[in-house]
């Protein structure tokens, strides 16, 4: 072993009085602390930020085009943008903005027309289902959210009244009844509360568009992370005339604040990491107070101030390395046990877990920024151990 390594250990392992020691543990826990709490809360943010992004993907396709007067052959433009590389579905749908009236209250809703024979390719609205078959829209009926059924009382079988904005209705005035045919649950409050499907040729109706015409396609990808570049695969497929729109633009705002906050917490937390330095600082200070005669001896042995200045610094990482590895232990441990045995009511966080994700490059990052921290903590009492005269240290015994 490096004498400098050994006599660093030496000092750290082996310090006389109590009190060193304490101090030597109290850094040790310091910095175990900050670095199991950065670990904690970023896999907690991480893992709701990705079950919320699961979510959307599932209640909306990865890209939608649309254009401003509507898609007219529409089968045409299907069978294009399933030939687009990285493209494994496509389903057209017609959305528009109607209200639905129960006991002379009225709600604003989205209605969404879709084809139940390739809506499950582009979203996963039929797993979402509680109640109720995607098959059964095609006997004129409806599927709405879970929030909207339980805010009115609905249940499978009962006849809800769409309020259309304008006179397109055919042959119905303004007014439309149709039957409730499934429930579904995204997780999503606002989708389960606002957001209704009906079948393409219904929406048709009530939009007043004829049978070639749709609002749009919905796109599902092999890899959603590539919608960027798919989406510039299908402007060369359809041209500029189209407006394409990715998932990540779609909820660009809702992902900017997640990073955002997920980033602003790692920062007031690294501070909890800085605080801890200064303990070390303290611990470095002490020890090197009580150790001037050893320096004064190493000085007079011709070790080097370089070398004296090391010792120090690597008692320093020494504790910054065991504090580190402390708690990443316990910040691994703890997000598994709150991912595996903390429940949390699932009818108000739609899921039952707490949805804790650790990944390496969190980790990574968390480690570095400890060490790096505990590194500057270092240099200066380092550096006032290695400015220590041979006579003057030697005169302290």
């Amino acid at each position: 072993m490096n004498y400098e390594n050994w006599i660093s250990y030496r000092y750290m392992s082996g310090s006389k009085g109590g009190f060193l020691a304490f101090l030597h543990f109290i850094s040790i826990a310091g910095v175990a602390v900050g670095v199991m709490a950065l670990i904690v809360v970023t896999g907690i943010m991480t893992g709701f930020g990705n079950n919320l992004r699961e979510k959307i993907i599932g209640a909306t396709p990865h890209i939608i085009i649309e254009k401003e007067t509507g898609i007219a052959d529409y089968g045409a433009v299907q069978k294009q943008l399933v030939g687009v590389p990285g493209v494994t579905g496509a389903s057209p749908f017609v959305q528009g903005n109607l209200f639905i009236e129960n006991e002379g209250q009225a709600v604003s809703q989205i209605i969404r027309g879709i084809n139940p024979q390739t809506e499950g390719q582009v979203t996963k609205i039929g797993t979402y289902l509680k109640e109720g078959r995607i098959e059964d829209l095609n006997d004129g009926g409806i599927i709405i959210g879970q929030e909207l059924a339980r805010y009115y009382g609905y249940s499978i079988g009962d006849e809800v009244v769409l309020i259309a904005p304008g006179s397109g209705i055919a042959g119905r005035g303004w007014r439309y009844t149709v039957k409730i045919v499934g429930i579904f649950k995204s997780g999503m409050v606002d989708y389960d509360m606002n957001l209704s499907f009906i079948t393409l040729s219904q929406a048709q109706k009530i939009f007043d568009l004829p049978a070639n015409k749709v609002s749009g396609i919905g796109v599902k990808l092999l890899d959603p992370e590539k919608a960027k570049d798919v989406k510039k695969a299908v402007f060369s497929t359809l041209g500029y005339s189209y407006r394409v729109k990715t998932w990540i633009d779609i909820n660009s705002n809702l992902f900017e604040a997640l990073f955002l906050e997920k980033w602003g917490l790692f920062l007031i937390l690294t501070l909890m990491v800085l605080v801890a330095s200064f303990n070390i600082i303290s611990t470095l200070i002490v020890t090197v107070t009580s150790k001037i005669h050893d320096i004064g001896i190493l000085q007079s042995f011709g070790v080097p101030r370089s070398s004296i200045k090391r010792i120090f610094m690597k008692q320093g990482l020494f504790i910054g390395a065991l504090g580190t590895f402390w708690g990443l232990v316990s910040g691994v441990t703890i997000s598994y046990i709150l991912r595996t045995y903390v429940k949390v009511p699932a009818e108000i966080y739609s899921i039952d877990h707490v949805p804790v994700e650790l990944q390496l490059q969190d980790i990574v990052i968390i480690i570095a920024a400890a060490m790096v921290i505990t590194y500057l903590a270092t240099l200066y009492p380092a550096a006032k151990a290695a400015k220590l005269q041979p006579v003057e240290a030697l005169r302290y015994k």
